[in-house]
């Protein structure tokens, strides 16, 4: 058994900060082809600097929501790569919700963001993926992991979209592993609690009291690293995890296993 992903060409959406910089950046360290994919053109050339035309990392910038862009960004990773083996959808949204508003736009935004836009691109990916392994016998054909939260599994009212979006998220990770499963794609996604990326940083700038209420609410009483998640997303990834479809790990240092009633979910 073996968790290399060496030699694999993988699309990493939501590249260009947090939890999916991280994966991609240890996808690229690890011997994968990487293209990193964001919307955020500016962090995507400060993370990635200006890469050559050669080597095993790429970017590309645009709006994944747009059928378009994802066609470009299919094109792109096969012009640069001629293939494509792995797909992680790592480009998430968070807003808050406001439940009693009936002007509150955040659960169809965060659908679109969240789920949907992750369909299409699975979608997308997996056709090209069952063009490569025609002919060829044994062996996976392409694996897909979302990137989900345990905010699918716990109730915040502020964070309702979110908490829909995710939830929506892991049955379509369920959904989508029986439907692919004839075509040896996996599919899996990662739960995660609390993770030290950028945007939490900055929260908890603002907030200073939310760092203890979330490690009160974590057994293992500490924030986890980008880096945590990358390492089970490659797992998932690699033919290590071949007999695995439609799972939905979760990372959390033990959070779910308390009673979440009034437990903050940051």
């Amino acid at each position: 058994m073996t968790f290399s992903i060496e030699g694999k060409t993988a699309i990493v959406t939501g590249a260009a900060n947090g939890v999916g910089l991280a994966i991609a950046r240890r996808f690229a360290d690890k011997g994968a082809n990487v293209m990193f994919a964001d919307m955020d053109e500016k962090r995507l050339v400060k993370e990635c600097g200006k890469l050559p035309d050669e080597g095993n990392m790429r970017y590309f910038a645009g709006d994944l929501r747009e059928r378009l862009s994802m066609a470009n960004l299919l094109s792109a990773t096969l012009d640069a790569f001629d293939r494509v083996d792995i797909l992680v959808n790592g480009s998430r949204q968070m807003l808050p919700s406001d439940p009693l508003d009936l002007d509150d736009e955040s659960v169809p935004q965060l659908l679109d963001q969240n789920l949907t836009t992750a369909l299409r691109l699975s979608q997308i990916v997996a056709k090209r993926m069952i063009k490569q392994a025609e002919g060829s016998e044994g062996g996976q054909a392409g694996s897909i992991v979302n990137l989900s939260s345990i905010a699918a599994r716990r109730t915040h009212p502020s964070l309702l979209g979110y908490s829909v979006s995710c939830a929506a998220l892991d049955q379509m990770t369920r959904s989508l592993a029986v439907a692919m499963a004839p075509h040896r794609i996996r599919v899996n996604a990662v739960a995660f609690g609390s993770v030290m990326s950028s945007s939490l940083k900055e929260t908890l700038k603002e907030h200073r009291s939310y760092r203890t209420d979330i490690e009160d609410h974590t057994p293992m009483g500490r924030i986890a690293a980008p880096a945590e998640v990358a390492e089970t997303v490659q797992f998932l990834a690699s033919e290590g995890a071949g007999f695995m479809t439609g799972q939905i790990l979760t990372v959390d240092g033990g959070r779910t296993l308390l009673d979440p009633v009034a437990a903050p979910a940051h």
